[in-house]
């Protein structure tokens, strides 16, 4: 279990290092505050503060769940759109990432 959480550590590392807008971190901190989220529900909340395509919010989202491993997805049915939702055992290595890209470097 440690070995995954520190390889989920560094690959969330380098996903906020390389954030140069701002739009990385800002869906990682929605991330913290929704429980489940579609891609929909993501966009709509993106774009009160970034210019964000659905597809640029839906591939992020995608590279979150397969690269990162943060999150959990859910299908109902065919016809319903992915449900996703949060990790809970990984919610203070995504604050901790959070707060280090916040901090400047000395």
């Amino acid at each position: 279990m440690k070995a995954i959480r520190s390889k989920i550590k560094n690959r969330l590392k380098k996903f906020v290092e390389l954030d140069v807008s701002g739009l990385r971190t800002h869906i990682l901190s929605i991330l913290l505050n929704v429980k489940q989220f579609t891609v929909d529900d993501l966009h709509e909340k993106i774009n009160k503060q970034f210019d964000a395509s659905r597809s640029v919010v839906a591939s992020m989202v995608g590279y979150i769940h397969s690269k990162l491993g943060i999150l959990r997805s859910h299908k109902e049915s065919y016809k319903t759109p992915t449900t996703y939702s949060l990790k809970e055992e990984y919610v203070d290595l995504i604050q901790n990432a959070i707060t280090a890209r916040e901090k400047p470097s000395t």
